[in-house]
């Protein structure tokens, strides 16, 4: 697959709370670190994500008395799997994890900052219509391709690669580099997702 000028790559949440030891730890999140900075090489333009949650967001089960987590509840903008608290803002585990190796990278979108209500996609809060600014900032770049890694391949990555795909960007994951919590099957609701929606998923960069 050759890469063009007008190709992103799109780096998501390889936080320290989504890596083994982390509140909210991903399984084998740690080995996506290097896959990610071998490919971020590869790429003009890298842009990556960050979860900032303020101190008792509501997406945290501990918000929400009797609540467990990975529990479900009723927002005002629809469902929302309750958390463990994680990448509370100006902690460690917000911090990206210390071998992401990325210094090139152009912009750090900051998002589920916003107290009331949680974001897993780059491009819009969870209330679907709420934006982060990526989208804008994107287009005015002139960039037409993104390509998706990082944490979590069934809730941020499935997320911002389905709304690049809606905003009118082709949109490509590169599952190798992302690796899923995968609650109660998601991880393969996330597979028919994509074949169904027009979202490109390859193993490796070039397949």
């Amino acid at each position: 697959m050759k890469l063009l000028e007008t190709d992103v790559l799109l780096v998501i949440d390889v936080q320290n709370d989504f890596i083994p030891g982390g509140n909210l730890a991903v399984t084998a999140g740690h080995e996506v670190v290097p896959i990610i900075n071998e490919l971020a090489e590869k790429f003009r333009h890298v842009v990556l994500t960050q979860d900032w949650h303020p101190e008792k967001h509501s997406s945290f089960a501990s918000s929400h008395p009797g609540k467990q987590p990975f529990s479900q509840t009723e927002m005002h903008y629809g469902p929302q799997t309750l958390w463990p608290e994680h990448c509370v803002q100006g902690t460690r585990g917000a911090e990206f994890h210390e071998a992401l190796d990325i210094p090139r990278a152009e912009l750090i979108l900051r998002k589920g900052h916003r107290p009331g209500i949680d974001s897993y996609s780059a491009f819009f809060e969870n209330d679907r219509k709420t934006p982060t600014g990526l989208n804008g900032y994107l287009r005015e770049r002139g960039f037409q391709r993104v390509f998706c890694v990082g944490l979590a391949f069934d809730y941020c990555v499935r997320y911002s690669a389905e709304d690049a795909f809606k905003l009118g960007f082709d949109s490509v994951v590169i599952e190798s580099a992302t690796r899923a919590i995968d609650l109660e099957g998601s991880a393969e609701a996330t597979r028919h997702s994509f074949r169904r929606g027009g979202i490109t998923l390859v193993p490796h960069l070039g397949q």
